[in-house]
């Protein structure tokens, strides 16, 4: 009997978490890679969402006429987020270490405070971004950390 019980109660469980439903959140660092200070760090998050159904169209070789979504692009901008400085990897007297340093210490904070409201980091993605050309010096270094959780 005891068996049973327990195997009921395992089966309920993983039916429980098998049905769960999971939502996403993306955090997104920037930051810049431009001499003397010149550019702009910051760690980004938004509180809004949006569809995007409602920002894509369909295009086909068979069809005369694309199947395009109207809206507008300025309906795509999200104006409630946070912005969280972070310092630049340069200033005038080269790369600072210090500054490396200080953004680790914000970036760990931010994703202590998601792990504390429940969220797990999924995944961490990262590119830089420069026009490599002679002499270049300007760009972004830009990390995507994709959390997800159980919705409440």
């Amino acid at each position: 009997m005891k068996k049973i019980v327990l195997l009921l109660l395992i089966t309920f469980v993983c039916l429980a978490e098998a049905t769960a439903q999971i939502e996403y959140k993306v955090i997104t660092s920037i930051e810049s890679i431009v001499p003397n200070g010149l550019g702009r760090s910051r760690l980004i998050s938004t509180s809004d969402e949006r569809d995007y159904q409602e920002f894509t169209s369909t295009r086909s070789e068979d069809k005369d006429e694309d199947s395009r979504n109207k809206s507008d692009r300025s309906e795509i901008r999200v104006k409630n987020f946070e912005e969280t400085k972070l310092l630049n990897f340069y200033n005038l007297g080269g790369i600072r270490f210090q500054n490396i340093a200080a953004n680790d210490a914000v970036i760990t904070s931010k994703i202590n405070t998601m792990i504390a409201e429940g969220w797990d980091l999924a995944f961490v993605v990262s590119g830089v971004e420069s026009e490599g050309g002679k002499g270049d010096g300007n760009g972004i270094f830009i990390t995507r950390y994709i959390f997800k959780r159980n919705k409440p």
